[in-house]
Parts: C-alpha cells; sequence; structure tokens
C-alpha cells in the first residue's frame, strides 16, 4: 500500500501537540487591520486550540501528525 497524504492546506495550518491537542492561529489578524482596535489586534495574537468537536476531522486530513 502507497503512504497517506496529508491534506497540506491542513498541514500549514495546524500543529499537533506532544499532548495531542491540535493548536491552531487565530483568525481575523490578516488584513483590513486600520478598522481594529490596538486592543482587539493585541488579543489576537498567539495561538489557541482547537474545539474538541473539530478535532476529529482534522487528524483525518493529517493521518501521520
Amino acid at each position: 500500500m502507497p503512504k497517506m497524504k496529508s491534506k497540506s492546506g491542513a498541514a500549514k495550518r495546524f500543529k499537533v501537540r506532544a499532548s495531542g491537542s491540535i493548536k491552531r492561529a487565530q483568525a481575523f489578524k490578516r488584513h483590513i487591520l486600520t478598522k481594529k482596535t490596538t486592543k482587539n489586534k493585541r488579543q489576537l495574537r498567539g495561538i489557541a486550540e482547537v474545539h474538541a468537536s473539530n478535532t476529529a476531522s482534522i487528524r483525518a486530513m493529517m493521518p501521520y501528525a
């Protein structure tokens, strides 16, 4: 059997931690930043954890992660 391929879009967006949880970047930080407040942009920094209801579908997209 050949190896399964990961979805390249999912591989770029998500990383699996050593504990098994999946981390993701915050949304709404890419463009149209002039109308957003400084406080709002500051609070969008950093990473967030993927919600438990979405982890199964993300794991299916990245079979070897």
